[in-house]
């Protein structure tokens, strides 16, 4: 069953679903080189095949590129609700 819960501020759940394992912990792994980010959770994707693989991160201990990204992207945002 799945989680509906909301993550709490500065988290953020994430959700990768890929042909192969292999392809969906490449994927896992530059997250966790950009965010601090729990362990992942992996599951079948469906009935035809795949990978399906969960995990959280934490936006707020972000390291860069992602750190200088976030900072960006909240001055837009900021800039936006002003106008």
């Amino acid at each position: 069953m799945e989680s509906t819960e909301t993550p709490s501020d500065g988290h953020a759940e994430v959700r990768i679903v890929a042909a192969s394992p292999e392809v969906a912990r490449r994927v896992a792994e530059i997250l966790r080189h950009c965010f601090a980010a729990t362990e992942q959770r992996s599951y079948p994707a469906g009935p035809d095949g795949g990978t399906r693989l969960d995990l959280t991160v934490d936006t707020g201990r972000a390291a860069e590129p992602a750190r200088s990204w976030l900072e960006t992207s909240r001055s837009a945002e900021d800039g936006d609700r002003q106008q």
